[in-house]
């Protein structure tokens, strides 16, 4: 759902673009290379290239389910992108912009491998959290080498590491400074506040960047060099060049029709970096035109959070259609994007409120009203329009300022302006009051409907970027199709229209069971003996906003060193209660089948993410020990089932551990 932002974003404007007859292509690319494709494809013991094609369906599955329409979507792991990764490579090469250097890097003499940024982790060397990749700590953001992490450790065999020496290649970014500053300063089509980022980042000092990256690794091998590779980051953005080069079919045409194009970008705030310092740098040294502007929108939250698997806000493109249309989400977004750069949040309540009162309420209900009216009382057919020169000039201003918004990639300012235009019918019809005034004087109210129906084929054109398939449908049924920018006008006339049809239907309020445990997911702290009873443990939480103190009788099946950083499952609004002299405040969930007692632990969820059952709302309302027990929670395929139905922290399964299924939760 967050990568298709931008997917959605450039798709309103290319449509745009198409409506007014401009020559715009539309390419992109999966982006395939690197650390991560190489570790989920160990994991699913595939081969990367299998992942990726397998990928590459899904990608283009979802994009066909938006109607996201590309020119070209290809993949990085491409021979175009091959063909223009060495020639930029040998080009910055020649130039003196690239140089080879000695560096430290991880190795793991077991797995007999360097190790990149995501195959070791340990503690970060600022802050000193735990469990962190290479790179970059999720705790404190700070940006590090993996051979700077404390107590690093591999995450193929859990060995520590050593360092090592190896040469890799150098781009000699800082070189290029003073260039992107001015680039970056003239260039009036980027946004302010990324201006600022950059300029920024150029002011405190540009280091060289390292392109290189050691074998075993899934990329392109540097030409002449046997196990080293691209570093992902400078044959992904080739990939804009090779995908235009798979549309195009020939790799020199491609390179003379992108030096005599405008090329617009649209990515998410968190690749500026490379799409403002790097990649500009290297088109520049290689010779290639630079891009006209580059568009940044910022990150997408859910109701307000992170999206998260863990606390229930992570959805998949294929996930969210089996409750919504795809039309519904487009509008959304069409409706808070805009040039600005500002975080999205899809806030579930206020989505549902602008597609019913927006554009159902008011975009549908406008064009399916004058359609049926016109069809039951006019047999379907307009003559002349009303000349109303009020109505028509309001709409022609609004036209302009659409068009404005549009071009100026503020949607959300163009959804809105279509709207009020919406609204000009709705309160003409409104006002004139047909179904009286046909009694009196029918062609008069034939001649206002006729205004309206150039209204509604007006409006057809307008939001056709946006919601395509609607637009298609309002044509069809207008009896008209293929309508460009240049055909909003009222010249429809002396016409008969197609039978009317709901263009887009409201979406229902889901009434949502409760599940009366408030469950969360917490790390254990410590552990230590119960003073006063040889079963017990006490035990210090982390809940992610607070801590808490446990009493749990887990001693006899768990050491307290099997405990200590496990994640489990808490209920947070157990009432609590004294065992055997200490505070218990809440219960930890375990499995218990009459032998084996194991707890519920999940791997890769945040303490204090929320736990519980799709379309179940949690309850805040204290619990007593007795109503717990009255709640039969069992195990089923080693996770733990209310119901019938799966508890989870959002899609992320919970283990019941050491118990078999039909074991009851307690």
């Amino acid at each position: 759902m967050g990568h298709l932002v931008e997917y959605i974003q450039t798709d309103i404007f290319v449509r745009f673009l198409r409506l007014t007859e401009k020559d715009v292509v539309y390419c992109c690319a999966d982006d395939t290379h690197g650390t991560p494709i190489e570790l989920k494809a160990n994991e699913l013991k595939i081969k990367p290239e299998q992942l990726i094609a397998r990928v590459f369906k899904e990608h283009t599955r979802d994009f066909k389910n938006f109607l996201i329409k590309f020119d070209s979507y290809h993949t990085t792991n491409s021979k175009e992108n091959k063909h223009f990764s060495d020639l930029i490579f040998s080009r910055l090469n020649e130039k003196g912009h690239i140089y080879t250097k000695d560096i430290e890097v991880t190795y793991c003499e077991h797995d007999k491998r360097t190790l990149p940024d995501r195959y070791v982790k340990g503690k970060c060397p600022k802050c000193g959290a735990e469990d962190q990749y290479g790179d970059v700590c999720e705790k404190c953001n700070a940006a590090y080498k993996t051979v700077d992490l404390i107590d690093p450790y591999c995450i193929l065999c859990k060995k520590a590491p050593v360092k090592r020496t190896s040469k890799h290649y150098f781009f000699r970014l800082s070189s290029f400074s003073k260039f992107l500053e001015g680039w970056i300063k003239d260039n009036k089509n980027l946004q302010p506040e990324i201006k600022n980022f950059v300029l920024n980042w150029i002011k405190t000092g540009l280091e060289d960047w390292d392109i290189s990256r050691d074998g075993p690794y899934f990329g392109f091998n540097i030409p002449g060099e046997k196990d080293k590779y691209y570093y992902v980051w400078l044959d992904a953005p080739i990939g804009y060049i090779a995908s235009f080069a798979n549309l195009v079919g020939n790799v020199e045409k491609a390179e003379k029709e992108w030096n005599n194009s405008e090329i617009i970008h649209f990515i998410g705030k968190d690749i500026t970096y490379f799409h403002l310092l790097f990649w500009p740098a290297m088109l520049h040294g290689a010779g290639f035109k630079l891009p006209k502007d580059i568009v940044v929108h910022g990150f997408l939250t859910v109701n307000g959070e992170k999206m998260s698997k863990s606390r229930g806000t992570f959805f998949t493109a294929e996930e969210f259609l089996e409750k919504y249309d795809a039309e519904h989400l487009r509008y959304y977004y069409g409706n808070v994007l805009s040039k600005k750069l500002a975080d999205i949040d899809l806030n579930f309540s206020e989505f549902r409120e602008r597609i019913n009162n927006e554009l159902v309420g008011n975009l549908g209900n406008f064009c399916y009203r004058i359609i049926s009216f016109v069809n039951k009382n006019f047999n379907g057919k307009i003559k002349n329009i009303d000349s109303n020169k009020d109505i028509i000039g309001a709409i022609n201003q609004k036209v302009g300022i659409i068009k404005k918004h549009y071009e100026e990639f503020n949607f959300n300012f163009a959804v809105n302006e279509a709207l009020l235009l919406s609204d000009i019918g709705n309160k003409y019809f409104q006002q004139n009051e047909p179904w009286k005034l046909i009694k009196e004087d029918k062609e008069k109210t034939r001649e206002i409907c006729a205004l309206c129906v150039n209204i509604a084929k007006d409006l057809s054109i307008l939001i056709q970027p946006v919601l395509p398939k609607f637009s298609e449908e309002l044509q069809k049924q207008l009896n008209v199709k293929n309508l460009k920018w240049k055909d909003i006008n009222f010249d429809l006339k002396n016409h008969k229209i197609g039978k009317e049809k709901i263009l887009v239907e409201k979406i229902a309020e889901e009434k949502k069971e409760v599940f009366p445990l408030n469950l969360k997911v917490a790390k254990i702290l410590d552990v230590k003996d119960h003073p006063d009873a040889d079963k017990l443990y006490v035990l210090q939480i982390d809940l992610g906003r607070e801590k808490r103190q446990l009493v749990a009788g887990l001693n006899g099946h768990y050491s307290k060193e099997e405990l200590k950083n496990k994640r489990i499952i808490v209920i947070t609004n157990l009432k609590y209660a004294k065992l055997r002299g200490i505070e218990s405040q809440g219960m930890l969930l375990a499995g218990d089948d009459g032998k084996e007692v194991g707890v519920l632990t999940i791997k890769n969820a945040e303490p204090g993410a929320q736990v519980g059952i799709d379309n179940f709302e949690n309850s805040n309302e204290q619990v007593t020990f007795e109503q717990f027990q009255k709640l039969k929670i069992v195990v089923k395929n080693n996770h733990p089932y209310f119901n019938g139905k799966e508890i989870k922290a959002g899609s992320e399964g919970i283990k019941v551990e050491k118990v078999k299924d039909g074991a009851e939760i307690r």
